[in-house]
């Protein structure tokens, strides 16, 4: 049982015999005192005085008293306003260090065999191009996710959903039909994601030639547009006006209708969609060629994922594939027609009807017949809940999606499964560079190997300048590289509120100061040569500190924050967010630096405190590790 726990039983016990009425843990409130006031842990006593008829001054003092004298861990307390601080021994805090201390997993939680199975989703990605910055941002927050809930006590699945069927593959495939003569990544030396990924861009910039050739082509079909000279800075023209406040005049409403319904048949009709939506028709009928074409560029860019995943230092333990799962979503959606949850237009196309709950009608298969995400989505659910008994089914998407999710908890809920309601989805703002936004059909995206190894080479610079790894073999010296790297691209990702929008620097994120990666990893890497320097004095680090040893300043708000650990775990499991955990760190390798500049260590004289300050440097260093663990960040012991 924690402090906490055990303060909330002593207090429950004190109000029964100073007011003679019981109170459940509801009505108890404890927490860590803020530093600017003198005491260990504060219970607010406001919530008591209408049971203790007293102020609330003065039920403090009666509950604080009460406490004192029946538990020998509390030495002293004071009560400010309604809230009534309480001090703790020494002694208390000194033996919970050394239990700590001989703790491998403090502050995690031992998953049973029959606690909840928990599904997470993350990554996600498209089989026509690499994985990109948006893609780090994703994998790093759903394997921080997928460890927090673990150490919570959850049983956990990693999942990842492969998006490898739709236009978008199509669009790819055609490039490389009609400009790719034959190239392999074996024969152009390129990783397979990253060779598929061109020709998506190539259909991306012939597709456009052939929409203004279109565009060109029909003008002279709308009079109102006759004196247009630059047709798509026109049309933007006229949309970014529609949103001012002066808005657009008559002719300009009518000269935007124009515009939209000429881009919009240019976009449809153009020769390039035509080929690549009959292609995915033929894809759908198995056509051999195609099928056989589809199969070769999948299996180049799961290669290339590969490569990529191990980069990050991120896995999966199941992967489901798209191409395997919208065949059911569309079965399921088909039977929902026959059980009355949709409904088939004239055209053929089949939708939801959503208005009953506020919403539009939502489109399931096209009138071609072919799928849509909704339903692919549909399928991807239906299988994991065959496949697996999961209690919650969390989804790592960003906010863009946010609707999409809200419309697929409804569908599943129309189809008759109960779980539909209960899925999360795990919702996480964009990342952009400082230049600002990236699109992937134009080829402007940060593509993820090249993020990763452009950090290397720039915490390889650093250190040189530093100094840092003077004495180290190359290969050490590599490895640390990459530990540096990768420990400031994932914390300064990860330490922003997940809900956020974020920016990501990379010079700034490397930094070996301030609220980064780096500073923590050197924190941890200075403590072990505590350890090392200590052996080659011949100071002997013992397994326990010394119970009776007056602790300071320092040393208390250093225990205190090791202590709340498992609290912050919990809530970081509780709420969703590895940044939790991230400010956590900064915070305790901000406290130990402090501490280290302030307290001697290995050159303090009495034995007793020195080594009470050794051990405490242990549990810091335990807890660093630990809590870096959870952001799937190593640690250097030597830096």
């Amino acid at each position: 049982m924690n402090i906490e726990m055990q303060l909330k039983g002593k207090l429950i016990a004190a109000v029964k015999e100073l007011y003679g009425q019981d109170i459940n843990e509801g009505q108890v409130q404890v927490q860590i005192t803020r530093k600017d006031l003198t005491g260990d842990f504060t219970i607010v006593v406001f919530p008591l005085i209408k049971i203790s008829k007293k102020s609330p001054e003065e039920t403090g003092k009666d509950i604080g008293e009460h406490i004192k004298r029946n538990d020998p861990t509390v030495v002293n307390y004071n009560v400010v306003k309604g809230f009534l601080n309480i001090e703790l021994a020494a002694d208390y805090w000194l033996t919970l260090i050394n239990e700590i201390a001989e703790q491998d997993r403090h502050g995690y939680l031992r998953a049973e065999d029959n606690a909840p199975l928990m599904m997470i989703e993350y990554s996600s990605p498209n089989t026509n191009k690499p994985l990109h910055l948006g893609h780090i941002r994703n994998n790093l927050l759903g394997y921080s996710l997928s460890r927090i809930a673990e150490a919570s006590g959850k049983r956990v699945i990693k999942t990842n959903i492969v998006n490898d069927r739709g236009i978008h593959i199509c669009k790819s495939m055609l490039a490389w039909k009609k400009w790719g003569k034959g190239v392999t990544p074996q024969s152009s030396g390129k990783k397979g994601d990253h060779l598929v990924g061109d020709f998506y861009v190539k259909f991306d910039q012939e597709y456009k030639a052939e929409i203004n050739t279109l565009i060109q082509t029909k003008i002279s079909d709308y009079p109102v547009l006759k004196d247009v000279i630059d047709f798509k800075t026109t049309l933007l023209g006229l949309k970014n006006k529609k949103k001012t406040k002066e808005g657009l005049n008559e002719q300009e409403i009518v000269q935007l209708k124009a515009c939209e319904e000429l881009n919009k048949y240019a976009e449809k009709n153009a020769p390039l969609m035509l080929e690549a939506r009959e292609m995915l028709l033929k894809w759908e009928d198995k056509d051999k060629e195609v099928y056989s074409d589809w199969e070769m560029m999948n299996q180049w860019v799961y290669a290339g994922f590969d490569v990529s995943y191990k980069k990050l230092g991120v896995d999966f333990d199941k992967i489901y594939y798209e191409s395997d799962t919208y065949t059911v979503g569309r079965d399921m959606v088909l039977d929902g027609i026959e059980k009355g949850a949709f409904y088939r237009k004239e055209d053929g196309s089949v939708w939801c009807d959503l208005s009953d709950v506020g919403l539009d009608e939502k489109l399931l298969l096209r009138k071609d017949g072919t799928s849509v995400y909704m339903t692919q989505d549909i399928g991807t659910a239906k299988l994991r809940y065959d496949d697996f008994d999961i209690d919650k089914m969390v989804y790592v998407v960003g906010n863009e999606q946010d609707y999409h999710f809200q419309v697929l908890s409804l569908v599943l809920d129309k189809i008759g499964f109960k779980w539909g309601k209960d899925l999360v989805h795990f919702s996480y703002g964009m990342v952009e560079l400082p230049q600002g936004k990236m699109k992937s059909r134009e080829g402007t995206v940060v593509d993820a190997d090249d993020l990763v190894d452009d950090m290397v080479n720039t915490a390889r610079d650093m250190s040189q300048q530093m100094g840092k790894l003077e004495g180290y073999t190359s290969k050490e010296a590599e490895e640390v590289y990459q530990m540096i790297a990768l420990g400031a691209l994932k914390y300064f990702i990860l330490k922003v509120d997940p809900k956020k929008n974020m920016v990501f620097n990379p010079e700034e994120s490397i930094d070996f100061n301030g609220n980064t990666g780096p500073f923590i990893q050197y924190t941890h890497a200075r403590i072990q040569s505590i350890f090392r320097k200590a052996a080659e004095k011949g100071i002997q680090v013992g397994t326990a500190a010394p119970t009776h040893v007056e602790i300071g300043e320092k040393e208390n708000n250093l225990i205190r924050t090791i202590a709340n650990f498992p609290n912050v775990v919990a809530e970081a499991g509780h709420v969703f967010s590895p940044a939790i955990i991230a400010n956590f760190t900064y915070d305790l390798a901000k406290e130990y630096n402090q501490f280290y500049h302030d307290c001697p260590i290995l050159f303090e004289e009495d034995e007793d405190k020195r080594m009470m300050r050794l051990i405490l440097c242990k549990t810091v260093g335990k807890t660093i590790k630990n809590a870096m663990w959870l952001l799937g960040i190593d640690v250097p012991e030597k830096m």
